[in-house]
């Protein structure tokens, strides 16, 4: 199944974005990278999470990929925007998890902690993972709930 993805990275990910657009492009995805950062020079990760979040939240992209030095800056960020759901992944079972049970739309990775070969394997695991629905499907209608400033379960 091919995506349309929505990329952004700060400085600190800028190279780990260049090189996942440049893959997922390759395996027949349509990118959108979001004002790529050039590493020598500080740029704000909400700016990106922002374009990203936006792009998924309106549905010009299926997915969102996000990359700062730590993702849990642009995990905040992006969970910020009404039906983003932004997962920071560290491994092949977080990746997994945070599809099948979350049915996370964006992914948050750490360019400073994880080599660019877990990274393509997060993303590639990421991808491919459906969402399970039945029990979890409820969880995250709760979690919809909660972004409209509502409880998640109705009295």
């Amino acid at each position: 199944m091919t995506a349309r993805i929505a990329i952004g990275a700060d400085h600190r990910g800028a190279a780990a974005a260049t090189s996942i657009a440049q893959s997922l492009r390759d395996k027949g995805h349509s990118i959108v990278v979001f004002d790529s950062c050039d590493p020598a020079q500080s740029c704000d990760y909400p700016d990106k999470a922002w374009q990203v979040g936006r792009a998924v939240s309106a549905g010009e992209a299926d997915f969102g990929i996000l990359i700062c030095g730590t993702a849990i800056g642009m995990s905040i960020a992006a969970n910020k925007i009404p039906g983003c759901r932004a997962a920071v992944v560290h491994d092949e079972l977080t990746a997994e998890l945070s599809r099948s049970h979350n049915d996370a739309n964006i992914l948050c990775v750490s360019a400073d902690l994880l080599g660019q070969r877990l990274i393509d394997k997060i993303v590639t695991i990421w991808l491919a993972t459906p969402f399970e629905g039945g029990r979890h499907a409820r969880r995250v209608d709760k979690i919809a709930r909660i972004e409209r400033g509502e409880s998640p379960s109705p009295a």
